[in-house]
């Protein structure tokens, strides 16, 4: 059937490409995972897995060509240490992989779930093996973080979602050793009303850095008669001040339409945590959680997304709807 709307994702026809089945130890659930391609051009998921208890833990996947053939760690590969660490005893969750250049190390940034509520965590890795944990470093409640791949100036930059007062908004954050953060600045609101990603919003995938400046996809939820509904959109935002929204389309670009996105645990939910850019630098493959119950893939192309957003996007303020602004964040 035709559409007056531009497809900028496409499915891929194998999706979902990794679910429960595939694992080589019993699991309920397989989704949100981290991305990564290697050195040796070997694509690698960071795979968030639900057992039986309802308790997430992280497993390795990785595969030649980042779609078929997956090698999977055959144990869980990052656990909870609720011991060490008391703010995952209820599991870990949500991965999203930066590597950093500067360090020789990938960070991974995750969601620490306990008692009083997630909490944003992170640790550093060479090798997806053996870990350096450093614990929580935005207290609760806040989630849907990473990194940037290199300082802002003399400091690394982290972009979370705390939850404020009747709303979830986009944040970021500086530090000068990845321990002690601060600087807290506002960088992205939920909008209002009945716009799509009114009053809950989050980071997906990392930032991509582009030319024009960092793109980010970022999650809305509406919540409707039969529950939330979990969308994608765009933004744009300043090379050297990233806090400075430069555009932000108005509508989502990527929504649940397959079965496999609109039925599972949690019904009508897409939700990537991660990317992979190819050889190229423009072609971008999106791995997503699909409803909380599997993994898919869709590509697009980062001159594509931008493009849109030339086409369709425009500063941040209150003409579009969102909380608390007249103008692109100082």
């Amino acid at each position: 059937m035709p559409t007056h709307y531009p497809r900028l994702f496409q499915r891929h026809p194998r999706n979902p490409i990794l679910t429960a089945a595939d694992w080589p130890y019993a699991v309920h659930s397989v989704f949100n995972p981290g991305a990564t391609r290697l050195a040796d051009g070997t694509t690698l998921l960071l795979v968030r897995v639900e057992d039986r208890r309802g308790h997430s833990h992280f497993c390795v996947a990785r595969s030649a060509n980042g779609i078929d053939s997956w090698q999977i760690d055959p144990q869980p590969t990052l656990q909870p240490d609720p011991e060490r660490f008391p703010e995952e005893l209820w599991g870990i969750e949500d991965p999203r992989i930066t590597y950093l250049p500067e360090l020789g190390q990938y960070a991974v940034v995750f969601t620490a779930f306990s008692g009083s509520g997630p909490g944003v965590a992170l640790a550093l890795t060479r090798d997806f093996r053996t870990f350096e944990r450093y614990g929580v470093i935005m207290p609760p409640e806040d989630k849907d973080a990473a990194l940037f791949p290199h300082r802002i100036g003399e400091y690394w930059a982290a972009i979370h979602r705390p939850v404020g007062y009747n709303s979830a908004n986009v944040w970021l954050s500086y530090s000068p050793d990845l321990r002690h953060w601060g600087s807290h600045k506002l960088m992205l609101a939920a909008r209002h009303g009945a716009w799509w990603d009114a009053n809950k919003i989050g980071l997906s995938p990392p930032p991509i850095a582009t030319a024009q400046g960092w793109l980010v996809i970022y999650h809305g939820v509406r919540q409707t008669a039969a529950g939330s509904l979990y969308r994608l959109g765009l933004a744009l935002f300043d090379i050297n001040t990233p806090e400075r929204c430069l555009k932000r389309g108005d509508e989502w670009v990527f929504g649940p339409e397959e079965a496999y996105e609109q039925r599972g645990d949690v019904g009508n939910v897409v939700f990537p945590c991660g990317y992979t850019l190819e050889a190229d630098g423009d072609t971008l493959r999106l791995y997503y959680g699909a409803a909380d119950t599997s993994i898919a893939l869709a590509t697009s192309s980062v001159s594509a997304l931008l493009e849109w957003l030339g086409q369709h996007g425009r500063p941040v303020g209150e003409r579009n709807g969102d909380r608390g602004r007249k103008g692109p964040a100082a």
